[in-house]
């Protein structure tokens, strides 16, 4: 259904020609990703599967479990019927579907049948589905009936996607067009299961999924993953989280978000169990911990914020081993209050960005001393604080950011001007030797003494007011201290005599007056808001972040 790409193309989702040597499901299938050729080599995402013993849980979504055995299966049967459908290596497929069994199984049989993946958040419409599928061109979109509408409104009549597999009771979907042909999902893997020709060929430097970001500036970028790069995040992870067969994790994160996608692929890694669900309410979060166990559970601020409110039943954390937070600074009365509620399990405080998968780590028995830190780098990453130049920082000195390994993605989507501007070289290497590509973040940083990181923004975050660089962070943690909000976002305002005033967007019955007077004994009269809005709830992007860009408008539109 492609054509084959020459290595120039690559990053666009081609694939180049390489060995033979298709792993076959089945604990036979260890090895250390990354090495192409050796034997018990993992090569491609779905041969993760061979890491858990056959009859051991491997997911779970309400009522229903897989055994490692049949999600193989399922996974092999589904990749077989993508073939038949005219998939072909480095031809991507969208799957455009709420957290489920089904939707596991498409992303892996994507991968088993040498496509590329894009995960589509579903919460997202019509118009962010048009521009994704515009972008990436996928030739066929896995989605469910009750998302069908949205499907149609998105896909213009030119559109690439040939096919649709819809799960679900496809007798509620509208008449078929000749834009494209429906496959129900019984019919995509209905037995009878053969290996995928060429699939054999794939090698773990071939893109394996396309993640697209929101981002806080611009459109949405297509980040290029290739198969070495999930395994190695599985694998690195995995590894400091100490995963083992007898985990069970809680996947409350979208599959669309790359820390969301690590708790399925680290689960697989070490042959643990993953319970699926779509998130509705906080209480729901403390059944299934009870109810199932769970061990680990990885959340993004504003979610932990909520659960940190509740009052936890012992059962919900009986075996709570460890928790994560990504995506943003956890405030340390969130953290605090989490301990409180989890007093034997182990806090992770991370870092990460999609580019480079994860990027660090903290001890967690280095958070009592330095709960600011987001650590050190994660196994198998070299994390860096450099100047413009790219000459290294000393110690304390702020810098960007750089992560360089077997992480960095191969770049963005049919963005080379972008791609060139994220994914350099560093300064140095070895003369007539073509260099390694990093990725810059953009994120400032520093190091302390003892290689210790923290953050301090992000470059297109922070303020600049009176001539003062202004991280929003420590406005952010000043009001959480206070004691009188639940949740809070400080961002730079244009200002014609400070070039930037500060803007705080607050969460809680505080009493602006109340708040700025509790915040200036803490902080410096520049890095006062200038304004305090309050709302009922602040907007949330579709990962579960606050949505930065949307607070903004409110508070230009309230201006």
């Amino acid at each position: 259904m492609s054509e084959r790409l020459t290595e120039t193309e690559a990053v666009r989702g081609g694939s180049r020609p390489g060995p033979a040597g298709r792993m076959p499901y089945g604990r036979a299938a260890h090895g250390t990703p990354g090495t192409p050729g050796a034997t018990g080599t993992l090569v491609r995402l779905d041969q993760l599967l061979g890491r858990g013993a056959p009859d051991r849980p491997a997911l779970t979504f309400k009522e229903r479990t897989l055994t490692y055995r049949e999600l193989a299966e399922q996974v092999a049967a589904a990749a077989y019927g993508l073939y038949r459908l005219g998939v072909r290596r480095g031809d991507r497929v969208a799957v455009y579907a709420e957290k489920r069994v089904e939707t596991v199984v498409a992303v892996l049989a994507v991968a088993a049948a040498g496509g590329v993946f894009v995960p589509v958040n579903p919460l997202f419409k019509a118009r962010y589905l048009a521009r994704l599928t515009d972008d990436c061109t996928p030739v066929a979109l896995i989605t469910t009936a009750e998302r069908m509408e949205t499907v149609r409104g998105a896909l213009t009549p030119n559109t690439s996607v040939r096919h649709l597999v819809v799960i679900g009771e496809t007798a509620a979907v509208p008449p078929v067009d000749d834009r494209w042909k429906i496959t129900s999902w019984p019919r995509l893997g209905e037995p009878g299961a053969r290996p995928v020709p060429g699939a054999d060929a794939v090698i773990d430097a071939d893109v394996a999924a396309v993640f697209y970001t929101s981002g806080s500036t611009g459109g949405p970028k297509g980040v290029v993953l290739s198969h070495r790069n999930l395994l190695a995040g599985a694998e690195s992870v995995a590894t400091y989280l100490a995963h083992t067969e007898d985990d069970v994790l809680l996947g409350l994160l979208p599959l669309s978000f790359d820390a969301g996608f690590s708790q399925l692929t680290t689960a697989l890694a070490r042959g643990a169990h993953l319970v699926l669900t779509n998130y509705l309410v906080p209480r729901e979060v403390m059944r299934l911990c009870a109810r199932h166990g769970v061990t680990g559970l990885t959340c993004v601020p504003p979610l932990w914020m909520q659960l940190a409110a509740l009052e936890w039943p012992r059962e919900a954390t009986r075996r709570l081993r460890y928790f994560a937070n990504t995506g943003g600074r956890m405030p340390a009365v969130t953290l605090t209050r989490l301990r409180g509620h989890f007093p034997q399990a182990r806090p992770y405080l991370m870092y990460g960005l999609t580019e480079a998968f994860r990027s660090t780590y903290l001890d967690p028995d280095e958070v009592d001393r330095r709960p600011d830190s987001i650590g050190k780098a994660i196994p198998n990453a070299e994390v860096l604080v450099v100047r413009p130049d790219g000459t290294p920082c000393m110690p304390g000195e702020p810098g960007e950011l750089v992560h360089r390994g077997a992480l960095v993605a191969l770049g963005y989507w049919n963005n080379p001007e972008t791609t060139a501007l994220r994914f350099r070289a560093l300064p140095g290497g070895v003369p007539g030797v073509r260099q390694e590509l990093a990725v810059w973040s953009g994120d400032t940083v520093q190091r302390d003494e003892e290689g210790f990181l923290y953050f301090v923004a992000r470059a297109d975050e922070m303020i600049k007011s009176s001539g003062y660089r202004i991280s929003p962070t420590e406005i952010e943690e000043a009001a959480y201290a206070t004691g009188l909000v639940t949740e809070a976002v400080a961002f730079g305002a244009a200002d014609e005599q400070l070039g930037q005033h500060v803007v705080l967007v607050v969460c809680g019955p505080c009493g602006t007056g109340g708040l700025r007077q509790a915040m200036a004994r803490e902080l410096p009269a520049y890095m006062l808001p200038r304004r305090i809005m309050e709302l009922d709830v602040l907007p949330r992007s579709a990962n579960g972040k606050f949505d930065r860009v949307e607070l903004r408008r409110l508070a230009e539109a309230g201006s």
